[in-house]
């Protein structure tokens, strides 16, 4: 799961049932952030945006299914990009996107009663679910399992084109974005759920995961620091 050289410092090598302990929360985290950031209702994330906007055009479905069918279309464009490439566990991304669809539609009802009318305290409560979000997907980074299929396809992009995978995912996002505002448009008069919070979004959950990542390497070097200096005043 890990993208860059940057993300290896951080990855849990122990035990499969730790790491797997660790994905799972990172994923019921990361929903717990997105539906608190529906409930700010100042702007979502593109891809939550196309998924909360086809809540309104087909209301029979709910977001988890609509993200989940999402998921399942984007492990299909991985398959034509990689052809003989896309190997049979591959089809395993869809295990965690099942459950991460799962966990969404929990936490959307569980925040259901949540709302604000003052402007700030929606502003606050974005940047709390931000970091959530953000926190899911540190833990999901650091367990470096399965893939969830959006970014597989990034992934498949960037071992078939050699494009930096910060521009392909940003290239990406912005083409959920624009087909969220088309079917708005289309569907329902407007675009829906693109605010300042969407722009918030690309924003924060970036800088908290660097703040993460900063955090636990200091962490881990007063860990191996205080290890060192009692290794050294234990008695011969």
């Amino acid at each position: 799961m890990a993208h860059h050289e940057r993300d290896a410092e951080i990855i849990d090598t122990g035990s499969l049932t730790r790491r797997w302990i660790t994905y799972t929360a990172g994923i019921y985290i990361l929903t717990l952030g997105i539906s608190l950031a529906i409930r700010a209702g100042i702007g979502i994330s593109p891809q939550s945006s196309l998924t909360r906007t086809m809540t309104l055009v087909y209301t029979s479905l709910s977001q988890g299914t609509y993200n989940f069918m999402l998921e399942l279309f984007m492990l299909f464009l991985t398959y034509l990009v990689l052809r003989k490439d896309f190997k049979a566990k591959d089809l395993t991304s869809l295990i965690p996107a099942f459950v991460l669809a799962s966990c969404l539609n929990l936490n959307l009802m569980l925040t259901r009663s949540i709302g604000f009318q003052d402007y700030f305290l929606k502003l606050s409560l974005l940047a709390f679910a931000d970091a959530l979000t953000a926190f899911g997907l540190f833990l999901m980074i650091r367990a470096n399992l399965v893939l969830m299929p959006i970014d597989m396809f990034v992934n498949a992009i960037f071992r078939r084109t050699g494009w930096k995978w910060g521009n392909i995912k940003t290239t990406f996002d912005c083409t959920l974005l624009v087909v969220s505002a088309t079917i708005g448009f289309v569907c329902l008069g407007e675009p829906k759920f693109i605010r300042e919070g969407t722009f918030m979004n690309a924003i924060l959950v970036g800088q908290y995961i660097k703040l993460y990542f900063f955090l636990f390497k200091k962490i881990k070097a007063a860990k191996a620091l205080h290890h060192q200096r009692a290794l050294e005043h234990r008695p011969n």
